[in-house]
């Protein structure tokens, strides 16, 4: 049975990551999970998630005394997230490379960068 595309990608990608030693779970998009389900995931303690939750920062339902998330919701937080602390660390390279402390442009920065976390991905070669 051939594969769409798509399912290939994710195939490959499950693969690459198992190879590299990383745990997988197959979550449903529209999974509801606990607090500390939730913390789990985020890589926090339930009392810094509860906070989140109570700031607004992650929405929730509470059909009863348990909050309860969705794992889109989960996942948003954590691109929302990602993106911020790249737009900071974007900031301050391009601050301190305006100040003269690296020896390049914040570009030649982005670059090496981005060639390290291309070699970090790399499966080792086993010969």
């Amino acid at each position: 049975m051939p594969l769409p595309e798509e399912v290939y990608r994710v195939v490959v990608e499950v693969v690459e990551a198992m190879r590299a030693g990383k745990v997988i779970t197959l979550v449903p998009h529209t999974q509801r999970l606990t607090t500390q389900e939730a913390a789990d995931f985020l890589g926090v303690s339930r009392p810094t998630l509860v906070k989140l939750l109570e700031d607004g920062k992650i929405p929730y339902d509470q059909p009863g005394r348990h909050r309860r998330l969705l794992f889109t919701d989960l996942l948003a937080y954590q691109q929302q997230q990602h993106a911020s602390r790249r737009t900071a660390l974007d900031q301050m390279t391009e601050d301190a490379s305006e100040a003269g402390i690296y020896g390049g442009t914040a570009e030649d920065y982005a670059a090496a960068l981005k060639a390290a976390r291309r070699r970090a991905a790399r499966p080792e070669d086993a010969s």
